[in-house]
């Protein structure tokens, strides 16, 4: 079983900057990463995701250019920057995990993914 913690979260003024945290721990393995987010009063919705091995990442259309996934192996720590944040990035952030063992596989849909953190707040103000 893996848990996943998540970090990070806070109010901020539109242009700024957070970084999110997802602490892995449990059994040691290869996983694919991924950050989603709901919105009050909306579904959950996918941001991006990182192969376990690093070599790929995908962006929803959203966030590109503004937010960066990384991953520190050593430290079981997946890192979400979020930069130029916007009201409409408000949201609960969870991160999720996908043991997977292809070095590409980036998941993008919720079901594909096999454990979950709790949620952490990002509050954007204008």
């Amino acid at each position: 079983q893996v848990q996943l913690v998540e970090s990070g979260g806070g109010l901020v003024q539109a242009g700024g900057s957070l970084r999110l945290s997802c602490a892995a721990s449990g059994p040691s393995s290869t996983y694919a990463m991924g950050w989603f987010r709901q919105a009050p009063g909306k579904e959950r919705e996918f941001v991006l995701a990182i192969s376990w091995s690093g070599r790929r990442v995908y962006y929803a259309d959203s966030v590109k250019g503004r937010f960066t996934i990384s991953r520190d192996s050593a430290k079981n720590t997946v890192y979400l920057q979020m930069n130029n944040l916007k009201p409409e990035d408000t949201a609960v952030y969870y991160c999720a995990a996908k043991y997977s063992t292809d070095v590409y596989y980036t998941p993008r849909q919720q079901y594909e993914y096999d454990y979950w953190g709790q949620g952490t707040q990002v509050t954007v103000s204008s």
